[in-house]
């Protein structure tokens, strides 16, 4: 249907795809949506960095080690001068916070990821809270699964949390699993499960949500057929809005929202 997208994401970006990440921009912001896909958009916040290390430890425990280096104040203390040791708070001195760097440094050499003690044990206690509460039926099977497919004659791809046997999971951490309801539309993770489920031709979508502070409560939450319904709409609306832009080549600048309130 949109032949047309294809070509020009080639010609513009030098990719053939979309992602949910991407086709979320269209209806907010062309000027983003260009950004994202030149790669500009990245951005390493703490929100991310502790993202990673939980799906990690949830769905690969194996590669943790493997992946990250733990400092340890111990590790960093048997470093430091008798003068830094003595200091009221020795985390605030220069020679600890150069101590600390150097092991960041080597690490990066390492292709390795520094985290900390406590990143780490609140982590492992929210997995154990997962294991606890019996969800990890629902993050049993192929985990990381990279799928394709094409929507509206355009390719979209991704990685999936987990694909089970006859349901999709993805697992999200999150600050409240009482307001992860209104989460979904507002970081367009409805699109994800859509584009998933239309991959895997699985209706069955879940998410295991979890707080990210004590005592880490998690939730299990079934994406509606209302809501697929939603985001295949709003999938379409993109794909229409962009064909469009790219047909009358406009620049991204002229692009503004228009909206009721």
């Amino acid at each position: 249907m949109y032949s047309n997208i294809p070509q020009k994401i080639q010609e513009r970006y030098g990719k053939d795809y979309l992602s949910y990440s991407s086709i979320k921009y269209v209806l907010q912001d062309m000027a983003q949506f260009d950004r994202y896909m030149k790669g500009e958009m990245y951005k390493d916040s703490d929100a991310l960095y502790f993202g990673s290390l939980y799906d990690m430890m949830l769905l690969e425990f194996d590669k943790c080690m493997d992946t990250y280096v733990l400092i340890t104040h111990n590790e960093v203390m048997d470093l430091v001068s008798d003068k830094t040791k003595e200091a009221k708070n020795p985390k605030l001195t220069k020679e600890y916070k150069e101590i600390v760097e150097s092991i960041r440094k080597n690490a990066e050499l390492d292709k390795k990821i520094v985290c900390s003690v406590e990143d780490w044990n609140t982590a492992k206690e929210m997995v154990a809270r997962i294991d606890s509460s019996g969800l990890r039926k629902y993050l049993t099977g192929k985990v990381q699964e990279r799928v394709e497919v094409e929507i509206g004659g355009v390719k979209f791809m991704g990685y999936l949390d987990c694909l089970g046997n006859g349901f999709v999971t993805d697992s999200k951490s999150t600050r409240s699993v009482t307001g992860f309801r209104y989460d979904v539309k507002k970081f367009s993770y409805h699109l994800q499960a859509y584009i998933y489920t239309q991959a895997t031709g699985i209706d069955k979508f879940y998410w295991v949500a979890q707080e990210k502070t004590y005592p880490y409560l998690p939730a299990l939450v079934e994406c509606s057929e209302d809501t697929l319904w939603s985001a295949e709409l709003t999938i379409n609306d993109s794909l229409r809005k962009l064909n469009a832009w790219f047909e009358k080549e406009l620049s991204f600048d002229e692009d503004y929202l228009v909206y009721t309130v």
